[in-house]
């Protein structure tokens, strides 16, 4: 049975190889810094995306309300159209007589 820690399909042997090329890049007083600026970009890489994906929902709500407005506004010229329709009708049978 094979205990060893797995992080992103990378084992341990990886990650302790990386970790020494990395020390051996940067050294070991850089490493804080270079973390660091590893942090600062994910977050800003993140706050991006939940930009982006605010946008994208106010953009479909957006759509939604116009859609519903269509929808109220057609809904009304049908019932004037079926007014006028009758209100003709009826002139219309009224002159045949």
């Amino acid at each position: 049975m094979n205990l060893t820690a797995t992080l992103l399909f990378i084992g341990t042997g990886e990650i302790i190889f990386i970790l020494f090329v990395v020390v051996m890049v940067f050294g070991a007083d850089k490493i804080p810094e270079v973390a660091r600026g590893l942090g600062k970009g994910m977050r800003q890489l993140r706050d991006a995306t939940n930009d982006i994906k605010g946008e994208i929902t106010k953009g479909i709500n957006q759509v939604d309300v116009k859609d519903d407005v269509t929808k109220n506004i057609t809904g009304e010229i049908n019932k004037i159209k079926d007014d006028l329709e009758d209100f003709t009708g009826s002139i219309k049978r009224g002159n045949r007589s």
